[in-house]
């Protein structure tokens, strides 16, 4: 069956905003310039919306390499990429590995934005951290999003489950990066692989959502702590328990993707 790729996210601070596209660069560890940077606290581990959700109010975009971060109130900085010093350790979740800090003067503003003492990290190798050895290939990698490389959702699932909600959520609070339009509900349950022009992606597993779903990134602010998640265990917990919207997505071949494109699925 064919649909349409209606949407291309990329996030290039974790957990901080993130920027539709028109068109995108798939590459190995995900879409170019998703999710290389990081904020992190003293011991090198990741913050994200879940400790903080204000950090949904600040916003992070590129400038060629280098880095805009802007917020409300705090005004705009530039980060250059760093290219050299000494890597620390940082871990998300599970995985440790190698990033470089981007410096104090960031550091301080995000402080200030983010409304926590925290640090700026930057995955200057997008090869250093490997997926994920139960759905992994050779030369399979990831960035810094929580497990996988690329994230979809569906306009339709979306759709059915706003029907059911006393307040319709916007698809923002589940923070894919492709999403498509032009199937069933939830018929990404059963997709295997989805051919994109050049690219080919290969489906990993379903997305378990957590807390973060709760969070209006608007706002910044939680108006119903217990949706959509309290829906969406009704009719999408699995076996283990484990609350499903979108489907982990795992390049197989890379190259540029273009919103409005047709898209394969097997």
């Amino acid at each position: 069956m064919t649909v349409r790729l209606t949407e291309i996210w990329t996030y290039p601070v974790k957990s901080l905003r993130g920027v539709r596209h028109a068109r995108a660069d798939v590459q190995t560890c995900g879409l170019a310039g998703d999710r290389r940077w990081m904020l992190a606290d003293g011991n090198g581990r990741f913050f994200s919306q879940r400790d903080v959700p204000r950090m949904s109010l600040v916003s992070a975009a590129y400038e060629g390499d280098d880095l805009l971060l802007s917020a409300e109130g705090a005004g705009a900085l530039h980060v250059q990429a760093p290219r050299t010093g000494e890597k620390r350790r940082v871990t998300v979740w599970h995985d440790a590995l190698q990033a470089l800090d981007a410096g104090d003067a960031a550091a301080d503003w995000l402080s200030v934005a983010a409304g926590l003492p925290c640090r700026l990290m930057y995955q200057d190798d997008p090869a250093s951290r490997p997926l994920d050895p139960k759905y992994a290939r050779p030369g399979d990698a990831v960035n810094l999003a929580d497990g996988f490389p690329v994230l979809l959702t569906s306009v339709e699932s979306l759709a059915d489950l706003n029907g059911r909600l006393a307040h319709a959520v916007e698809m923002l609070r589940f923070r894919a990066n492709l999403v498509v339009e032009g199937a069933a509900p939830w018929a990404e349950d059963n997709w295997r692989r989805l051919r994109i022009g050049a690219v080919v992606l290969r489906v990993a597993k379903p997305c378990d959502r957590c807390i973060m779903t709760t969070i209006d990134p608007a706002t910044g602010e939680r108006p119903d702590p217990e949706e959509p998640l309290r829906t969406l265990k009704t009719f999408r917990r699995d076996a283990k328990g484990r609350v499903l919207f979108g489907q982990n997505l795992v390049p197989e071949m890379v190259g540029e993707l273009r919103e409005g494109a047709e898209v394969e699925v097997e």
